[in-house]
Order: structure tokens, then sequence, then C-alpha cells
């Protein structure tokens, strides 16, 4: 793949929204749970954050239903701490309050993860990236493995007062957004072919990892419980993944790629909009714009 073709290296992920039937609940897990601040809440949508940064919006859709088991869209928004101590608060708060949310954890090699289940069925991960110059490539494609982390053992080890205190105001984004899918060749066609990304991991058929400027992966599609799925329905869940480029320049060649691609986009003067192939909302923006 050209350079030219490549989303810019400074490609990083925004907010992400999810369409909940239980705003008040939701509110208070990712509040409460998570430690993250309701930065703003007004007519059914609330948006939380660390810091200013916002990483949930919560939209408020009562009469949506519940998407199936099979379907695809999201299969975690992974938010990133830029300590272990930070990282081990957010895990202390969901797992002394909602404890049976907790699914699993990893050392991923690049990564020390945390996965959660929300109370809508919304995946969650919880991590802190260890340096890049701690990362192994081979031809191109990171190194990462799934070796089990004992979460109480990582609370005790790295969990200070402060960092818990303070939670709330401490940095935190979203790192990565892992999608369901149908199948992982209409993944990689449209997500590293179309829209930019570069394959940085894969699993066969299974599962494919891609990013931007040598991160280990902004995004991510399996097909774990999702195998054949088509476009999805209106439903609660995943709302809209957001994509944040640089600049002006590089959102104008990302738009220039799709259209020549065919990939049908919708522009507002302050975002770019396009579906992937199972009707994923995806957004695009770049500082200044609009």
């Amino acid at each position: 793949m050209h350079t030219q073709d490549l989303l810019a290296a400074d490609t990083g992920m925004g907010a992400v929204t999810l369409r909940v039937a239980d705003l008040d609940t939701m509110v208070t897990y990712y509040r409460d749970g998570v430690g993250l601040s309701v930065l703003t809440i007004a007519g059914g949508t609330a948006v939380l954050g660390r810091g200013t940064t916002p990483i949930v919006i919560l939209e408020h859709a009562p009469a949506m239903r519940h998407a199936a088991p099979h379907e695809a869209g999201l299969f975690h928004t992974a938010i990133l701490f830029d300590t272990q101590a930070d990282l081990a608060a957010a895990l202390y708060s969901v797992a002394t309050k909602y404890p049976r949310t907790f699914t699993g954890s990893a050392d991923h090699l690049v990564s020390n993860a945390f996965y959660f289940t929300d109370p809508e069925g919304n995946g969650v991960e919880l991590y802190w990236d260890r340096d890049r110059t701690e990362w192994s490539w081979t031809h191109g494609m990171v190194d990462m493995a799934t070796i089990y982390v004992d979460p109480n053992a990582f609370v005790q080890e790295h969990l200070t007062q402060d960092a818990l205190e303070a939670a709330a105001s401490r940095p935190g984004r979203v790192g990565h957004v892992h999608l369901s899918v149908g199948d992982v060749a209409t993944a990689k066609a449209f997500y590293v072919d179309r829209l930019g990304f570069a394959t940085t991991a894969a699993m066969g058929d299974q599962a494919l990892f891609v990013s931007a400027g040598g991160y280990h992966h902004h995004m991510a599609m399996n097909t774990w419980n999702s195998r054949g799925a088509g476009r999805r329905q209106q439903a609660l869940g995943l709302g809209l993944v957001r994509i944040e480029v640089p600049g002006a320049d590089d959102l104008g060649a990302l738009v220039s790629r799709m259209h020549d691609t065919g990939v049908q986009t919708a522009d507002d003067g302050r975002t770019v909009a396009f579906e992937d192939p199972w009707a994923n909302r995806i957004e695009v923006t770049a500082p200044g714009r609009g």
C-alpha cells in the first residue's frame, strides 16, 4: 500500500456513541464504576470522559430493541489509561461496585487489559500500554499474545490512593474500538484497502487488527460471535465510531480514497460520515474544521 493511501500517523480514536435503553443506569455504571466524569448531560444524551476528553456518549433510545447475540456491532470500547496506577484505580472501582460485569484479563505483550460487559451488554476494555520500545514486530506484524493477568495482584501492585481519589480528572481516552463483523476479508477490504489503516496483526479468518502510525491497533474486527452477520438494523448498542485525523488535508485525502473506491460519504462541514459493510456508522473529524 502506498504511503499516500494510508491514514496519517497521528490518527487516533474519538468518543464512542452507545444507544441505551436505561440512561440513568448506564451513566451510573460508567461514572461510578469505570470512573469517568459526566461532562454534559442534556436532552437524553450524556457525555462522559476523563478530564475534558469525551470517551463514551450515551444516547437514550428506549424504543429500540436489543440486538441479537450474533449480529454485527460493537465487541468492545477500549479505554486507554496513561499509567498502571490509573488503570488499577479503574479496575478496582468497577470490580468493587460491579463485580459481576468482569469478564477477563490479559497481558497482550504490548499492553495489560481487563475486560467487562456493561449493564446493557456492551463490551468494555480498560488497558495500559507498555512503551513502544518494548513492543516486538515480525515481518511488519506486532507480536501480541493473551496471557492471564491476576486482577487482584495487579491492583495490589499498582493501586495508589492518589490515583483512586483523582480518577475522573486523570487522563484517559479511547485507545481502540473492536467490532464484531460478518467476515474478516470484507473487513480488510474496507478498513485497510479503502479507509487506509495498516494491518498490524491477524488471526486467520477470525480476527484482524489495524492501525495508523505503527500503533498496535486502533481498530479490530472479529467473527467470534458474528460470523456471517449481515448489515445491522437499528438497535441498541453501537451508535457511532469516531476517528480523528490530524488535519484538513488528511481528511481530504481520506474522502478522495473513499470516493475512488465507491464508498458514499456525507460531509456537514465539520465531519465526514459513512458506513462500513455492516452499517456501523463511522465519523472522521480533523481539528479546526467547520
